[in-house]
């Protein structure tokens, strides 16, 4: 393990939750209004949606650090240039989170969500542990405000609950969700489609729901069976609920 200077600051990954504002922790709100360097996540030319929940919050004087990736959604996730293209995008961040900690200034990093769950943030925390002090704050994941959201509570009783990528082949979506009780499916985006045809394969497309932008103002909520589109908003996660056991 590397030797963190005494004098270090910290690096803190702050989960802002679902993208509510008032569903950030205390915690989270006490470090963003005390925060004197913020970083975040955006595409390039974009705001940022970190960013943009935080609008307001932010203390005056507050320098900020846009992380803008290289790439998103042009080139197939799964093909080498996307992750050599990525993996040295994260070693820049890296470098240049590590030069202003070294300085002895504390940096806040914005992290949709949960900062542990499906996050950037942890591209970087796996390359800085070992260097610099890091303080994770989780967060509410869009997951439960997406269920919140239908108005249905989510497991019961032995219920098993399984959490799946859009990405997957869809074979392997229609043998995962055909041993589960309760689904959650996130990185649905264009991916829709395969989701929505998983889902008909194993019976459960007229239980499910597709969730948008969970907890912000442009939430939508609607039965999946219903949603004739092809593609889903960033913020989108598909539900099946559990009818497990209950008294």
């Amino acid at each position: 393990m590397n030797r963190k200077p005494a004098d270090c600051g910290t690096l803190y990954g702050l989960g802002l939750g679902p993208g509510a504002p008032d569903l950030m922790t205390v915690r989270a709100d006490r470090l963003l209004r005390g925060a004197r360097h913020l970083a975040f996540f955006r595409k390039a030319g974009r705001p940022g949606q970190a960013r943009q929940i935080v609008e307001g919050l932010l203390p005056e004087g507050v320098r900020e650090y846009p992380l803008e990736y290289p790439v998103t959604t042009e080139i197939p996730f799964d093909s080498p240039s996307y992750k050599g293209i990525l993996a040295a995008f994260y070693a820049e961040c890296c470098d240049r989170l590590k030069a202003l900690a070294r300085t002895g200034e504390d940096v806040v990093v914005l992290c949709e969500g949960d900062p542990f769950f499906y996050g950037s943030f942890m591209h970087l925390y796996t390359r800085l542990r070992d260097s610099l002090p890091i303080q994770v704050v989780p967060a509410i994941t869009g997951m439960s405000a997406a269920w919140t959201a239908t108005g249905l509570p989510m497991t019961w009783g032995d219920d098993m609950l399984t959490v799946l990528t859009g990405t997957l082949p869809e074979t392997e979506l229609v043998r995962r969700m055909a041993e589960s009780d309760a689904l959650v499916v996130m990185k649905v985006g264009r991916n829709l489609p395969r989701v929505r045809d998983a889902l008909a394969r194993t019976g459960r497309l007229e239980s499910a729901w597709l969730v948008e932008n969970a907890s912000m103002a442009n939430q939508r909520v609607v039965k999946l069976s219903e949603a004739e589109q092809l593609s889903a908003p960033y913020f989108s996660i598909v539900l099946v609920h559990g009818q497990g056991r209950r008294p």
